[in-house]
C-alpha cells in the first residue's frame, strides 16, 4: 500500500492556495475568490474554483505545448509539477480593449491605423507584464532582458510560443461561437530546464466574448470576469483605488458585490465552459 503524500501549504495567492505535495510536486487549490485590479474582492463566487479548475484542465489537455499538469482531484484541486517560474505574465491581445485600449487611447501605444473599442488587431499582439502580487505593469522586451527576467532568446521563444497558443484558443472559442479577445500565459522550466506553460487558464485569463453579441466600438458582454470589473468602475472603486495608489495612501475597501451580480457571473462561466469544452458540468 502506497504511503499519501506529504501535504504542506505554502502560500496562499489572489485566487488559488498552493501546497507542497511530496517531494516535487504541488498542488493547487483552486478557490472561489475573485480579484479585480489586483485587488482580492470580500465576496466569493460560487464554483468558481472548480470553473478554473476544469478549464485549466481541458487547454493542458488540448493545447499542443508541454504543460505542468499532473492530475486533477475533482472539483477544484490540481497535482502539478514544481517548475521554476519565468517571472513574466505573457499576454496575447488580439483585440482592442482594456488596459491596452486605455494606453492607445492615451498615446502611451503606437497603431498603424485609428483603431476603435474591441476592434480586432491587425494582428495578435505580444503585450508582457510584470509578475506582481500588487500591481502587474507592462514590460518591453529590451526593459525585461535589462532587468534580468529573461534573456532576448527567451523573450522571443515565449513571444512565439504565446502568440501560437492564442490563436489555437481562438480556433476553439470560434467553433464553439466565442471570442476570445485575449489571454495571459505563465511558462516556468522543470529540472531539466524544459519550458512548460503553467500555473492556470480559466476566466481570469482571459476575455471571452459571444460572437452573436459582438458590436466593434461598444462595450461588450463577457463571459469572464469582465462583468465585475465593469461593475466595480460603475461604482467608482477602480477610480479611488487608483487615486490612492499614486497617493500612496491605503487602499480603499473593496465593496461587496451584489447577489445578481454573482449569479449571472455563475451563469457565464458554466455556459462558457460547457460551450468550449463540449463537457457537461453537474
Amino acid at each position: 500500500m502506497m504511503a499519501e503524500p506529504e501535504i504542506r501549504f505554502i502560500k496562499s495567492g489572489k485566487v488559488k492556495d498552493i501546497y507542497q505535495y511530496g517531494g516535487d510536486k504541488l498542488m493547487f487549490v483552486f478557490s472561489d475568490r475573485v480579484s479585480a485590479f489586483d485587488v482580492v474582492l470580500p465576496t466569493p463566487i460560487p464554483r468558481k474554483g472548480e470553473m478554473l479548475c476544469r478549464f485549466s484542465e481541458f487547454w493542458f489537455q488540448v493545447l499542443p505545448y508541454p504543460n505542468h499538469m499532473l492530475e486533477v482531484i475533482p472539483p477544484n484541486k490540481m497535482i502539478v509539477k514544481r517548475l521554476k517560474m519565468i517571472p513574466l505574465e505573457c499576454v496575447v491581445r488580439g483585440y482592442n480593449y482594456g488596459s491596452y485600449y486605455e494606453r492607445l487611447s492615451k498615446g502611451l501605444l503606437k497603431a498603424d491605423k485609428p483603431l476603435k473599442l474591441a476592434e480586432e488587431l491587425p494582428q495578435p499582439v505580444f503585450d508582457p507584464t510584470t509578475k506582481s502580487e500588487t500591481k502587474d505593469l507592462p514590460i518591453t522586451k529590451s526593459e525585461a532582458v535589462a532587468q534580468g527576467l529573461v534573456t532576448a532568446e527567451e523573450y522571443d521563444l515565449l513571444e512565439e510560443a504565446s502568440i501560437k497558443l492564442y490563436g489555437e484558443m481562438r480556433r476553439w472559442a470560434d467553433r464553439a461561437g466565442f471570442i476570445i479577445a485575449d489571454v495571459k500565459f505563465e511558462f516556468g522550466r522543470d529540472e531539466e530546464g524544459q519550458i512548460l506553460l503553467a500555473d492556470s487558464l480559466g476566466p481570469d485569463e482571459f476575455r471571452l466574448w459571444l460572437k452573436s453579441e459582438y458590436r466593434v466600438g461598444e462595450e461588450q458582454k463577457s463571459y469572464d470576469k469582465q462583468i465585475i470589473r465593469d461593475w466595480l468602475i460603475k461604482v467608482s472603486f477602480r477610480s479611488k483605488l487608483e487615486e490612492a495608489r499614486k497617493a500612496g495612501l491605503p487602499l480603499p475597501t473593496p465593496p461587496e458585490l451584489p447577489q445578481e451580480l454573482v449569479e449571472e457571473t455563475v451563469r457565464r462561466y458554466i455556459t462558457a465552459y460547457e460551450l468550449i469544452s463540449g463537457r457537461r458540468l453537474q
